[in-house]
C-alpha cells in the first residue's frame, strides 16, 4: 500500500549502503532517486563545475536530469518527453514542469502513469510520431535515441517489429523532432558517447555519429555538454577526453568493473534550437 512505501524505501536503502552502494543491487534505485532529488531541491546544479564524488557509483540519470532542469525555461508551453525518461512522480511533480502542458510519446504502455496530473500519454514510434508540424516549445529525449531502431522486444515492448537492427533509424527520428518543434523552440537530447559499439538494444554514439545528429537537425544554435564517469564520480568533460568511454551493460556483464560504473561512462547532452 502506498503509505507503506517509505518505510519499505527506507529499508531498502539502508540495504544498499550497509552491502557497500553497489549499482543495480537492492536499494540501488531509491538511493539513486534521493540523490537526484537532493540535487534538483538545491537548485544548484552546474555542468561546469560538478561537486566531488558527484553520482559516485550511479547511472548517467543523476547527470541528465538535473542538466535537463537547470536548462528548461520556467516559463509555460507544451513539452514533450520522448522516450518517457519522465514518467515518474517525483519528476513531473517539479516546479518547472507544473505550468507546462506535458506529453509523453513512447513505444508501449508502462505500469505507472499520471494522466490524473494532465500528463498526456501516446504510444507511438517516434520515427513517425502523431503530432502536427511546429506543435512543441520543447523537447527532451533523454537517453532514447540509442534504442531507435534497435531490438526493443529486450526491455521496452513486446511488438516483434521492434526487434530491429537499423544503427541509423535515430536519424529518422531526429529529423521528426525537428518536424513537430516550433521555430525558435529547444531539443534537449541525450546519449552515451565514447568508443561506438552495438549492444544490441542500444548502441554507444561517438563523434562522428554526433556530429550526423547535430547535421540532421541542423540547429540555428547549439550547446554541447559532455560528461564522463571514473572511479571518483562524473565529471564535465569534452569529446577528446570521452573519445575512449565503454559501457557496463548489467544485462551482459555480471562482474562490476573496478569503477563500480552502473552503465555509460560518458555521456554528452545537447541543447539545440530550431
Amino acid at each position: 500500500m502506498k503509505f507503506l512505501r517509505p518505510i519499505k524505501d527506507s529499508i531498502n536503502y539502508a540495504w544498499f549502503l550497509l552491502r557497500g552502494k553497489k549499482p543495480w543491487i537492492r536499494g540501488y534505485e531509491v538511493y539513486k532517486r534521493r540523490e537526484i532529488m537532493r540535487v534538483l531541491a538545491s537548485g544548484k546544479f552546474e555542468a561546469n563545475e560538478l561537486e566531488d564524488n558527484y553520482g559516485l557509483r550511479l547511472d548517467e540519470r543523476v547527470l541528465e536530469y538535473p542538466w535537463l532542469f537547470s536548462r528548461l525555461p520556467k516559463n509555460p508551453g507544451k513539452l514533450l518527453d520522448a522516450g518517457s525518461a519522465l514518467n515518474h512522480e517525483f519528476l513531473l511533480s517539479h516546479h518547472h514542469l507544473k505550468n507546462k502542458q506535458t506529453f509523453i510519446s513512447t513505444l508501449a504502455p508502462e505500469q505507472v502513469c499520471f494522466w490524473k496530473q494532465k500528463i498526456s500519454y501516446v504510444y507511438e514510434d517516434l520515427r513517425e510520431t502523431c503530432y502536427r508540424d511546429n506543435y512543441f516549445d520543447w523537447i527532451a529525449s533523454i537517453s532514447t535515441i540509442e534504442h531507435i531502431g534497435l531490438d526493443n522486444n529486450f526491455l521496452y515492448t513486446q511488438d516483434i517489429l521492434k526487434k530491429e537492427n537499423q544503427k541509423d533509424a535515430y536519424l529518422i527520428a531526429i529529423k521528426e523532432y525537428n518536424r513537430i518543434l516550433k521555430p525558435g523552440g529547444t531539443l534537449y537530447l541525450t546519449f552515451p558517447f565514447g568508443r561506438t559499439k552495438n549492444h544490441g538494444w542500444f548502441q554507444v554514439f561517438d563523434s562522428p555519429m554526433l556530429d550526423k545528429v547535430i547535421e540532421t537537425f541542423a540547429p540555428t544554435s547549439i550547446t554541447e555538454f559532455h560528461f564522463r564517469y571514473d572511479a571518483d564520480g562524473w565529471k564535465p568533460s569534452s569529446r577528446e577526453a570521452s573519445k575512449n568511454a565503454t559501457y557496463f551493460d548489467i544485462h551482459q556483464q555480471k562482474t562490476y568493473e573496478p569503477d563500480y560504473a552502473a552503465a555509460s561512462r560518458a555521456i554528452v547532452c545537447l541543447e539545440m534550437v530550431k
